[in-house]
């Protein structure tokens, strides 16, 4: 058996930035078994598998370690792969998720992702995230999906972070998003989620389902444009509205192929 397989460096206009997917069609789903194992053997933040249905597209998401239930930049790729390679005529892509219904759309160069919205709460932790981060945050809040969000107080302190990552992976959330405000944007992040095989997700779309209720309502404006600060960097323009969250980004393609069964 032979599967497609495009490699796609997403919420960035250029090859070698963002955050890389692999996107694999597929003509029916293969077992959960073998899904894991070829998203550990492309050895990427996440590699995304979609099946056509009648109306829009069925989309599963894995790391090289465990299936999630939200991811933006595979989702964003995904997308990308079926407006330019499948000759998709619609200006709108539905997917059925875990995550329930989520909609693409076309903006210019950009793609528009329609996520839901996971506004954090305050929480304790400080002093262990302090420690497991190599910095003290100002403020901790903490996301129905798990993950909590350490507040600091420059961009320079959140690109200047040296988590120990078996520190973080000991933490109870599922993963720490790090944020702080922007130089030339209106917030930067990084995300260290261990727990998921990932030490930091390079550009995380799921993490600004949290992060834009969070500036939007601290800065007091629903359109932000906010950077993610890992190694590669990335690029993502976004809305608050309410319960939903839009994220947008570029896509670049890099690698096409087939992966053999």
């Amino acid at each position: 058996m032979k599967i497609p397989l495009y490699q796609i460096d997403a919420f960035t206009a250029k090859p070698f930035a963002g955050n890389p997917a692999a996107v694999c069609p597929l003509e029916e789903w293969l077992d959960d078994a073998t899904l894991q194992a070829i998203a550990a053997e492309n050895n990427l933040a996440e590699t995304a598998f979609f099946v056509a249905e009648e109306e829009g597209f069925h989309l599963r998401w894995f790391t090289p370690a465990i299936e999630v239930e939200l991811c933006g930049h595979a989702t964003l790729a995904t997308a990308w792969v079926i407006f330019n390679r499948f000759d998709w005529q619609l200006d709108n892509i539905d997917f059925r998720t875990r995550s329930g219904v989520l909609i693409v759309s076309r903006d210019g160069e950009r793609l528009v992702l329609d996520f839901p919205a996971r506004p954090a709460k305050p929480t304790g932790g400080i002093d262990e995230t302090a420690s497991a981060l190599g910095a003290r945050p100002a403020e901790m809040l903490l996301a129905a999906n798990g993950n909590a969000l350490a507040v600091f107080g420059s961009e320079a302190a959140v690109r200047g972070l040296k988590p120990d990552f078996r520190n973080v992976a000991a933490l109870e959330p599922f993963g720490i998003i790090a944020t702080g405000p922007g130089e030339d944007c209106d917030f930067v992040s990084r995300y260290f989620v261990p727990k998921a095989g990932l030490d930091e997700d390079p550009v995380t779309g799921s993490a600004h389902c949290t992060l834009v209720p969070y500036w939007a309502a601290r800065l007091g404006k629903s359109k932000l444009f906010a950077r993610q600060v890992s190694r590669r960097g990335g690029e993502l323009w976004c809305e608050d509205r309410g319960w939903r969250t839009l994220i947008a980004g570029q896509c670049a393609p890099v690698i096409e192929g087939t992966i053999t069964i």
